[in-house]
């Protein structure tokens, strides 16, 4: 195999950030929020997980270990989601996207053949969100990750035009990976915050994306939908239907399954079948290989979950690394 094996969907935790926004205001507000969303039980397992993968989420030597094991050569490597801060004030979120962009640099620079990196903005500011972008090119990432909202913004909002239009300008890689969901206590047991709250978060962010226009503005965006999109994909049969049916959803220019092919989504979906029917919806070529890496809800074996979806030999491999090496500019 010449194309090397990429996953798309692999975490970073930057104790740095988490120094810098220790004492600010607003952060007990935030975390108290999380936790009402998450309830106590997901609380108490989340935190150990995460202790015990420490050295996974911060030490190169550990990260390159578990790849070679997995299979895996290049990993794009994005901050915890835990890292956004959007509860954050302006000087407080230039100071957060400023430590998170140098931080993951330095962390991929340690070993540059295998691992490529991703920054943050705020997007509960929009107008710096241009500014945070530069800043993580400019320290030789590919692009930034973004949660599906921000506090009273929505991906569809007119204030990020500029952040779109500069992304599409410059080729960077868009992450969107939610963090929590907006249904809050309905979701505080059973873990149904990640579940069920995630793969809601990624359908009501790309839908806005879809049915505001901004795809319809932004040809040329890059962005990757973590967790296969969510539930998007396989109900969006629902999205024409109401495309065709109803003048209030048409804010853009044509079905919203036609969208699906101008984004990339990555393979994490936990099903083969699933797999199989997002790699049919999106296209082939459209559809990255992504663990979550290393998280409990990831997966930990994403070539074997990819064997298992028994996908025709030149479609495995473009999932399995072709399809990221070309978005990526991997040489």
């Amino acid at each position: 195999m010449t194309t090397p094996t990429v996953d798309v969907h692999a975490h970073l935790l930057l104790p740095e950030v988490e120094a810098l926004v220790a004492d600010r205001p607003g952060l007990a507000e935030a975390k108290a929020l999380d936790a009402r969303r998450n309830g106590p039980e997901a609380l108490a397992v989340s935190g150990p997980m995460v202790r015990e993968r420490i050295p996974l989420l911060t030490d190169v030597a550990a990260r390159l270990a578990r790849m070679d094991a997995q299979g895996v050569d290049v990993q794009l490597v994005s901050p915890s989601p835990s890292h956004y801060h959007y509860w954050s004030d302006e000087v407080t979120a230039r100071q957060v996207w400023r430590t998170a962009n140098r931080a993951t640099a330095d962390h991929c620079a340690k070993a540059p053949e295998r691992l490529r990196g991703l920054g943050l903005v705020p997007l509960q500011h929009p107008d710096l969100a241009v500014e945070a972008l530069d800043d993580a090119l400019d320290h030789g990432l590919l692009g930034v990750e973004i949660s599906s909202h921000a506090p009273a913004v929505e991906l569809s909002d007119p204030r990020l035009e500029p952040f779109w239009t500069r992304a599409a300008e410059t080729g960077a890689i868009l992450f969107l990976h939610p963090f929590g969901c907006t249904l809050d206590e309905r979701l505080d047991a059973w873990y149904l915050s990640n579940t069920v709250g995630q793969p809601t978060e990624n359908a009501v962010a790309l839908s806005h994306l879809i049915f505001s226009g901004v795809l319809d503005r932004h040809p040329g965006l890059k962005i990757i939908a973590a967790h296969g999109g969510g539930y998007l994909p396989t109900h969006i049969g629902r999205s024409d239907h109401a495309w065709r049916a109803r003048p209030d959803a048409r804010g853009c220019a044509r079905e919203p399954s036609s969208y699906l092919r101008d984004l990339w989504f990555d393979s994490l979906v936990h099903d083969p079948a699933v797999l199989r029917h997002l790699v049919a919806t999106a296209g082939a070529d459209r559809v990255l290989l992504g663990s979550d890496f290393p998280f409990d809800m990831g997966n930990q074996d994403p070539l074997g979950v990819l064997t298992a979806a028994a996908l025709p030999d030149h479609d495995h491999h473009a999932v399995r690394g072709g399809n990221a090496a070309a978005l990526l500019g991997l040489g």
